[in-house]
């Protein structure tokens, strides 16, 4: 996944936008769901939470549906751009310990990735507003492109490939 600029507001509006309707959503159907078929199932007496549950679940796999079909459209650009963001820079950090290990070794690759991921990271950070990390980050950035400039490479954010990964 390639790198992109992000309009930080449209963004921020448009996710809170987001979020305020799946919540909505969830508490208006799980509700919804959860009335119906106690009207429909139950007796009336004893507990009702299994008829809850399951109008709870129902509402989370309609919202996750009506989601997973929107997702291209031109409002969720940047949502869903920054949730694949997200997606990958997990995908990085769960084998994080691997890749500096191999960063230590001289690996390429792993200067690579973790240029990617030091860049999507900042953006990410920037985007949410979380500066507490900031400075730690910007550390990590700068003694890997100290590292980067003495051994005369040229890595760009746009060499990273996921497929990177699997070698570690």
């Amino acid at each position: 996944m390639k790198l992109q600029d992000v309009n930080k507001a449209r963004y921020r509006k448009h996710l809170n936008i987001v979020i305020a309707a799946l919540i909505i959503s969830l508490m208006v159907l799980g509700v919804g769901f959860g009335q119906v078929l106690i009207a429909l199932l139950s007796d009336g007496q004893g507990s009702h939470f299994i008829y809850n549950i399951t109008g709870v679940i129902a509402a989370a796999l309609i919202c996750g549906k009506v989601v997973h079909s929107v997702k291209g459209h031109d409002f969720m650009v940047e949502v869903y751009y920054v949730w694949q963001l997200k997606q990958g820079l997990n995908a990085i950090y769960r084998k994080l310990k691997k890749i500096e290990a191999a960063r230590d070794e001289g690996d390429i690759n792993a200067l690579i990735v973790l240029n990617y991921y030091y860049s999507g990271s900042e953006q990410l950070l920037n985007l949410d507003d979380n500066t507490i990390t900031m400075d730690s980050l910007n550390k990590n950035k700068d003694t890997l492109q100290s590292l980067i400039a003495s051994k005369n490479l040229n890595v760009s954010v746009d060499d990273y490939s996921a497929d990177l990964l699997a070698g570690f």
